[in-house]
């Protein structure tokens, strides 16, 4: 069986009925991936186009090698598009882009060169950018400022697409709904180093963009979904906990106020009937969400052991296997009933290790 060639870069780009761009796209890449002289790859993924889009890529795919086209069976999304992008991508270095020509493939080695110094996600910012005002940039400034806020991120631009990651950082990552604006703060939570680069924003040439205003209040749905799942998806009991100890709180306070007014001060201070009323509500929703804690515990405890997923992500190990130096008998037992000894083998052991 023949050996995949290693491949330095993955060139990633979703298209949905871009026939106008598309071959141009293509000829940009290639001309900025030949420069730099470093095995590569451009993987369009054709997310159920209905115009000329898949016979152009189709033609270039036949014409060079250097071009994989993944087709789905229909228009999923441009979050499920780049996640078949990403586990399609043989790259090192995996960069995301639009195909409608409004990123400029002229940037890519900006990008590539912020991952050398250190970085694992490096993210482009639109900074001036070309959209409208009133139904582009004002919600897009607005969005990205609560998902900085909240993810703690501190990135101008979250909704571009325009970004390079390292292949074992976007690879592993659950990518699902509309997720793809949000992949640096989950990328965060696991440790992952971020920054961003400014870009261009050219104006798009050919089509009307996929967007729009309404696309606002889904946006802030994923958020507050992505907040929840960053900060309590291992311990869900204390976001619920903490609500349902405060209602069982108000409802007990209002209890006693009602308990004072009737039996002590035999004087009305408010309505019995609405004490009555916010006491026995409080109580019953303080012990719903402690309910719903529980149940939220136990299904997040469910999710990660039965699939094996780990709490934590190591950047690096150093050392030897230990399990595998039982097996050999290569793990040196030191005596115990002289510390004095038990120090000296110890040392003794680290020096022969070291050289």
């Amino acid at each position: 069986m023949k050996k995949e060639s290693r491949i330095n870069f993955s060139i990633v780009v979703p298209v949905f009925n871009e026939e106008g761009s598309a071959a141009t796209l293509y000829v940009m890449l290639t001309q900025v991936m030949r420069a730099l002289g470093e095995p590569y790859e451009i993987v369009f993924v054709d997310d159920g186009s209905s115009d000329r889009t898949p016979a152009i890529l189709a033609d270039i795919h036949g014409a060079d090698s250097c071009v994989r086209v993944v087709t789905l069976r229909r228009n999923f999304g441009q979050t499920p598009a780049l996640k078949a992008g990403f586990d399609a991508a043989r790259g090192e270095v995996i960069i995301a882009m639009d195909g409608d020509l409004q990123h400029d493939p002229t940037e890519i080695p900006s990008f590539i060169e912020k991952l050398d110094e250190g970085f694992d996600i490096v993210s482009g910012w639109r900074y001036e950018r070309k959209d409208t005002w009133l139904t582009r940039r004002l919600p897009s400034r607005i969005a990205n400022w609560a998902m900085a806020k909240l993810s703690g991120v501190p990135l101008h631009d979250f909704g571009t697409t325009f970004k390079a990651y390292r292949r074992e950082i976007i690879q592993n990552l659950p990518l699902y709904g509309e997720l793809h604006r949000f992949i640096p703060a989950l990328a965060a939570w696991s440790g992952a180093r971020i920054t961003e680069i400014p870009v261009t924003n050219p104006p798009r040439q050919h089509g009307k963009s996929k967007y729009g205003l309404s696309r606002t209040f889904r946006v802030f749905l994923d958020l507050l979904s992505t907040k929840f799942w960053l900060d309590y998806s291992t311990k869900p009991m204390h976001f619920f906990g903490f609500f349902g100890v405060a209602a069982t709180g108000a409802g007990i306070l209002t209890g006693s106020l009602l308990l004072f007014q009737k039996v002590i001060a035999r004087a009305v201070l408010a309505s019995n009937a609405t004490l009555t009323f916010a006491t026995i509500a409080l109580i019953l929703a303080g012990g719903q969400m402690m309910c719903l804690g529980l149940v939220s515990e136990m299904l997040s405890r469910t999710y990660y052991e039965s699939q094996k997923k780990p709490i934590y992500v190591t950047r690096a190990r150093k050392g030897s296997d230990l399990r595998l130096e039982l097996e050999q008998g290569t793990v040196v037992n030191f005596e115990e009933d002289n510390d004095h000894n038990s120090e000296h083998q110890a040392l003794e052991y680290i020096r022969k290790r070291a050289v």
